[in-house]
C-alpha cells in the first residue's frame, strides 16, 4: 500500500447543512495516510461532488459541474469521480447520464465512503489515524452545526422530505461534543442549521432550548446564530431564550415564503398572515434590537397580482431586516406540481425584479440607521487596507457585511467595536473603537 496514495477535491454545492457533510467526509479520509487534498481539480486523482436537489437549476448545476469534470477525466489526472448528496436521491440514473461517474453514494452510506473509495481501486482501508476535529471548509473562527437531519414539514412545494426523510434529532449530548472540539479548535460562532432548527428534539424528547444552554456552557463560544426557524414553531420560551441567553444572537431566520393566506394555504404551511404579524411584533417587542430575516416565494400557483401586491406592501410594512427572493420551481413529487393555473416563467420574473427592488429601497433606508452606531464584530478577513467582519446582525455570506479600519493589526476571529460611519455598495464601512477579547 506505500505507493498508493491519491489527491482528493471537492465540489459541495447547495446549503450549509451539505456544507457540514462535506467536512465530515473529508474528516474520514483524512484519517489515512493514503489521501490527501487539494483545493486545485486539475491535480486531483478523486473529486467528490456533494450534490443539491431542491429544485430543477440545483439538478442542472449539478450535472454541469458532473460534466466539468468529466472532460478532465478524459484528459488523465483524473482517475475516480464520486457523487453523493441529494441528486443520488431524486434520480438513480446518474451513471447511465454520465459514464465518467464511478461511484454514487447516498447520505445514509456516508459512514462507508472510505471503504466504498478504496475499493474503486481494489485496495482494502488501512489503519485509520485520530482525527480530533471536523475539518472546516469555512474560516476557522466560524462552524455551521448541523442538528438534525430530515423534514417533516410536508409543505406543497418542497422535495426535501422525499430526499431526506422524516426529521431526525441529533443528541444533545453529541453536538455539544462536537462544538468543543470546534471551539478548542478556534471556532468563535457556531451556526445552527437544519431544515427547520425549531424542531429540534421534538421526535427524542429533548428542546432546542436544552440544545442552547448546553451550547452556552462551552467557554470559549462566544456566539450562536439561528438560521431556518419555522414560523409557528417560534415559541414563548424560545423568544425568552434568546431574549434572555447573552450567547444567543439577537438574529433569527424565519423562511415565510408568503404572506397572502391565499398562497400560504396552497403552500400547505401551517402559519396565516395574523400569525406572522403577530410573531414579528411579539419579537421586536420582547427583543427590541432583534434582526429578522427572511425568504419569500413569488410565482407559486395561484398567485394572483393581488396576492403578489399584499407580499409587496408587507414589506414596505414590516421593513424585515435582510430578505432573500426565489421564483416557484414546478417540482415532480410534490402537491404543488398538480396544481391548476401555474404562472408563467415571464410572469414570475417580472414580479421577482419587482420585489427585489422594493426590498432594495427597504434595505437602503434601514440600514442607513445604523450610522453612529457602534457594535461588536467579528473580523472574518483582511482585503487590501480593510478588514471584513460582521456583527450580530450579519450571518456569514447572506447578509451585509462590515468594512473596516484599525491601526493594531487583526487576525481572523478577533472581536472588534466597531463605529458605523457609512453604508454603501451592500457594504457598512466602519471604524475600530475598542479592541475586546473573548
Amino acid at each position: 500500500m506505500g505507493d498508493f496514495i491519491k489527491k482528493i477535491g471537492f465540489v459541495s454545492l447547495g446549503c450549509d447543512k451539505n456544507r457540514v457533510d462535506t467536512e465530515k467526509i473529508i474528516s474520514l479520509l483524512s484519517a489515512y495516510k493514503e489521501f490527501s487534498f487539494t483545493g486545485v481539480k486539475q491535480e486531483a486523482n478523486i473529486i467528490i461532488i456533494n450534490t443539491c436537489a431542491f429544485i430543477k437549476m440545483a439538478r442542472d448545476e449539478a450535472y454541469d459541474v458532473i460534466n466539468e469534470m468529466s472532460i478532465l477525466k478524459k484528459k488523465g489526472c483524473l482517475e475516480k469521480l464520486v457523487v453523493i448528496g441529494c441528486l443520488p436521491m431524486v434520480d438513480n440514473n446518474i451513471q447511465v447520464v454520465s459514464k465518467a461517474v464511478d461511484l454514487v453514494v447516498l447520505p445514509k452510506d456516508y459512514e462507508q465512503i472510505d471503504k466504498l473509495i478504496f475499493a474503486l481501486f481494489n485496495k482494502k482501508p488501512t489503519k485509520r489515524q485520530e482525527i480530533s476535529v471536523r475539518r472546516l471548509t469555512t474560516p476557522l473562527h466560524y462552524a455551521y452545526l448541523k442538528i438534525a437531519d430530515g423534514c417533516n414539514n410536508r409543505c406543497a412545494f418542497c422535495k426535501i422530505p422525499f430526499i431526506r426523510g422524516n426529521y431526525n434529532s441529533f443528541l444533545i449530548k453529541d453536538l455539544v461534543d462536537e462544538a468543543s472540539r470546534l471551539v478548542d479548535f478556534g471556532v468563535r460562532e457556531v451556526i445552527l442549521v437544519a431544515q427547520d432548527v425549531t424542531r429540534f428534539g421534538k421526535d427524542n424528547n429533548q428542546s432546542l432550548i436544552d440544545l442552547l444552554r448546553a451550547l452556552s456552557k462551552i467557554k470559549k463560544l462566544a456566539w450562536i446564530r439561528l438560521l431556518y426557524c419555522y414560523p409557528d414553531m417560534v415559541s414563548d420560551d424560545l423568544i425568552e431564550e434568546i431574549a434572555s441567553n447573552p450567547k444567543v444572537l439577537h438574529y433569527i431566520d424565519i423562511p415565510l415564503q408568503h404572506i397572502s393566506n391565499h398562497v400560504l394555504a396552497g403552500m400547505k404551511r401551517r402559519s396565516t398572515k395574523r400569525d406572522i404579524v403577530e410573531l414579528i411584533n411579539k419579537l421586536r417587542k420582547k427583543i427590541p434590537d432583534i434582526k429578522i430575516r427572511s425568504t419569500f416565494m413569488v410565482g407559486f400557483p395561484n398567485e394572483t397580482k393581488k396576492d403578489f401586491k399584499e407580499l409587496c406592501n408587507f414589506l414596505k410594512v414590516f421593513k424585515l431586516d435582510n430578505v432573500g427572493f426565489f421564483k416557484y420551481s414546478r417540482e415532480e413529487g410534490t402537491a404543488s406540481f398538480d396544481y391548476e393555473n401555474q404562472i408563467d416563467e415571464s410572469v414570475k420574473d417580472e414580479r421577482l425584479e419587482k420585489i427585489e427592488k422594493i426590498q432594495q429601497n427597504i434595505i437602503e433606508k434601514q440600514n442607513k440607521k445604523l450610522i453612529g452606531s457602534t457594535f461588536k464584530v467579528i473580523c472574518d478577513k483582511k482585503e487590501g487596507k480593510y478588514y471584513v467582519g460582521r456583527s450580530y446582525f450579519s450571518a456569514p455570506d447572506i447578509d451585509y457585511q462590515i468594512l473596516f479600519s484599525s491601526n493594531l493589526p487583526l487576525r481572523s476571529g478577533n472581536f472588534v467595536d466597531v463605529n458605523i460611519v457609512g453604508f454603501k455598495d451592500g457594504y457598512f464601512v466602519g471604524k475600530v473603537e475598542k479592541h475586546t477579547t473573548y
